[in-house]
């Protein structure tokens, strides 16, 4: 007889990955002044993108992370979700340095952070579980475009 541990624990992850992003959320503010008078490049995306993306990359996330903790016997096992920690609690500070002290300089070098440290989470995930390293592929890309657009920022506010 199936029973609803396995869904309980993913849920748990995903809970998990979604209240960090609720944190960011709670000081990201698009329509504030600050941010509405910086110059940006042509290819941001319109604000409300970022709420659906964002939503269902946390989702991901905890689903991968669920996975490999499943698997956390396994050899690497630790080592993946102790990585998975450090970039989840990096994409943590990007939001209060980017909207909170309009930092876009210190925010770029925060994000720059999350993109190698994701990256690296893959790799470590992928030697636990392929389909979990696959889960964060999306994650990363997204990471990676955001650290353009950062960086684009930066350039067009100097």
């Amino acid at each position: 007889m199936p029973t609803a541990r396995p869904f309980l624990g993913a849920l748990a992850f995903v809970i998990g990955c979604e209240a960090v992003g609720l944190t960011g959320a709670a000081v990201t503010n698009p329509g504030s002044d600050w941010y509405r008078a910086l110059a940006k490049p042509s290819f941001q995306p319109p604000a409300w993108i970022f709420g659906p993306a964002w939503t269902l990359l946390y989702a991901l996330m905890g689903l991968a992370a669920w996975r490999v903790w499943q698997r956390r016997a396994a050899p690497g096992a630790r080592t993946a979700l102790v990585l998975f920690g450090a970039q989840l609690a990096v994409n943590a500070a990007w939001s209060p340095v980017f909207f909170g002290a309009h930092a876009v300089g210190a925010a770029l070098a925060v994000i720059a952070v999350l993109a190698v440290l994701v990256a690296a989470t893959i790799v470590a995930f992928r030697r636990v579980d392929r389909t979990a390293a696959a889960l964060l592929l999306p994650y990363l890309a997204w990471v990676l475009f955001a650290t353009v657009l950062n960086a684009a920022i930066l350039r067009l506010n100097p």
